[in-house]
């Protein structure tokens, strides 16, 4: 895979590319990261990327020549594969994101700075945008950087255990079930003893009960769209047996 990034700052890249699952994905070349300096696009001499807004207003937004000739004179002609906007107006990144661009031989990440980028990049330019969350930033490079990282870890063979993505949460719709290693008593606190148990049916279902567990307590909506079985239902349907109901509040009190 290629991934083409074009950022003011490439200086904040590099140290995390040089780190673990990622450095060893480049290493093993899995993927490629071209870090591209949309200042070096400038054509006067101080590489002004950024202006005032028509119209007024506080801030700066990014000039769209620099940004253009950079895209155009990086991919070339005829290029097919998508070009994304890190932006807080963007589809919001999850897991099936991710996997829809890991997918893609090569993609082209376009990080924002100031007040945005001139409209005509959005409208001409890029191909999709994606936001991280619902905040703002001080700029595209960390959006990038988690889209990178969420998808490299899903290319075959990133992780040292080929089916690890697909037991990370939200790879199956569900958040993942609880990890324990080494000590068995920590402070007095037990591993469960079905995991060391040597059942392996037993562990399987009682992480997928765990996982259903954890999902329904911290984020019931991802039930909805959850791929449940009969037996997952079954489980989900005596948790709700099993809540109290609320005590009728009385004049006394």
């Amino acid at each position: 895979m290629k991934i083409n990034v074009f950022t003011l700052f490439p200086e904040v890249f590099q140290p995390y590319l040089e780190t673990s699952i990622l450095k060893r994905a480049i290493q093993n070349q899995l993927v490629k990261v071209y870090l591209n300096n949309i200042r070096s696009w400038t054509l006067d001499k101080h590489h002004i990327t950024d202006d005032q807004p028509y119209g007024g207003g506080g801030g700066m937004v990014m000039k769209p020549e620099p940004i253009f000739t950079a895209v155009e004179r990086v991919l070339g002609d005829g290029y097919q594969y998508p070009i994304i906007l890190l932006t807080p107006q963007g589809r919001l990144l999850n897991q099936s994101i991710a996997y829809e661009l890991s997918k893609q031989r090569e993609l082209a990440l376009l990080c924002g700075r100031y007040e945005g980028v001139d409209e005509r990049v959005r409208q001409h330019l890029v191909t999709d945008e994606i936001s991280i969350g619902d905040y703002v930033l001080s700029g595209g490079e960390l959006p990038a950087l988690v889209v990178i990282d969420a998808i490299v870890r899903l290319l075959p063979g990133a992780l040292g255990d080929p089916a690890g993505a697909e037991q990370d949460s939200h790879a199956s719709g569900l958040l993942e079930h609880p990890h324990y290693t080494r000590p068995a008593n920590f402070r007095g606190w037990e591993v469960p003893e079905v995991l060391s148990s040597g059942d392996h049916a037993k562990i399987s279902r009682w992480r997928r009960e765990q996982a259903l567990l954890r999902t329904y307590q911290r984020r019931p909506e991802l039930l909805k769209s959850a791929n449940l079985t009969d037996e997952d239902q079954e489980f989900l349907d005596a948790l709700e047996e099993d809540i109290p109901e609320a005590d009728p509040i009385t004049e006394e009190e």
